[in-house]
């Protein structure tokens, strides 16, 4: 039986039920299946005991975690896309929540990652828009972290292969030198001009720092959290770089780079930022030097 210590403010159980729904929305693309799954994930919660209740020390990590797998589950169901284009032709719950969700989100990502094998998406999503623990992505997919890693590293790939055309070594440099002096110049109207309308950016902070969790829409938005991470300090430095083949940008704190970017580009615009901030990913960029003396 449930004790008057174990209420839970509304605000959490708001904030929780949203959480929720975002993760089933980002996975699967459609309002009504986000609706049912969060219904499923709470049916689950409530058919356990109370004992079993009581032993999950982060109800809001299980009911993520049940989320996920529920949708992993579904993206695998082979009739699953005629049931979608249907639910989205009646429009499915239309509440006011995912209409709110719908002005924030890419609709161009969300078609994108349509392309992705369900393991590939579930990956991606729980670890790119999500930044869930390594070993959480695992338990919901069911692979190793190793095995995760690449999946999600694999929908990176076909993101952005998806978003960007042809563009020669030449026309790529431009774009990156002309971001590369507007977010010095701290120039957001200048960067928003470079960015496509619906540009989409990544901080990938694994965890580890206190990046971004969510992806940023829009070219004026994704501009401003560019420049808001830039933010001009006399030991913070920006310089082009070859990242990943193509020129992309380095953050440096000091002598120690912070912050690689790499940019999809198609035509003069760049359509998805990629913003590596986690400090495993950085370590080849930072090899260890010399020892310094006390206070150097």
């Amino acid at each position: 039986m449930d004790r008057a210590d174990d209420a839970v403010p509304i605000a959490e159980l708001l904030e929780e039920r949203r959480h929720l729904l975002d993760v089933a929305y980002w996975m699967l693309g459609s309002r009504g299946e986000a609706e049912g799954v969060v219904e499923e994930t709470y049916r689950r919660w409530y058919g356990l005991s109370d004992a079993e209740r009581a032993r999950i020390a982060v109800p809001r990590a299980w009911l993520a975690r049940v989320a996920g797998s529920i949708c992993l589950t579904r993206l695998r169901l082979p009739d699953r896309g005629s049931s979608r284009a249907a639910e989205e032709h009646t429009g499915g719950l239309g509440t006011e929540q995912y209409r709110m969700l719908e002005q924030e989100t890419s609709e161009v990502l969300l078609r994108a990652l349509n392309s992705l094998s369900p393991a590939e998406r579930a990956a991606f999503v729980l670890n790119d828009v999500f930044g869930m623990a390594p070993g959480t992505v695992a338990d919901i997919v069911g692979r190793p972290e190793p095995e995760c890693a690449e999946l999600a590293d694999r929908a990176r790939r076909s993101l952005r292969a998806r978003r960007s055309r042809s563009t020669t070594p030449l026309q790529h440099d431009v774009v990156a030198c002309a971001v590369q002096q507007a977010c010095t110049a701290e120039d957001t109207e200048r960067l928003a001009a470079l960015l496509a309308l619906d540009a989409t950016a990544f901080f990938d902070g694994g965890g580890k720092v206190r990046a971004l969790v969510k992806p940023v829409h829009g070219n004026q938005q994704v501009a401003r959290s560019m420049l808001t991470l830039m933010a001009r300090c006399p030991r913070t430095t920006l310089h082009t770089h070859s990242v990943n083949g193509r020129t992309g940008l380095v953050i440096r704190y000091d002598r120690q780079v912070a912050a690689v970017i790499s940019l999809d580009i198609a035509g003069d615009q760049v359509v998805q930022v990629w913003v590596i901030l986690n400090p495993d990913k950085l370590r080849s960029w930072n090899p260890p030097g010399p020892p310094t003396a006390p206070g150097e």
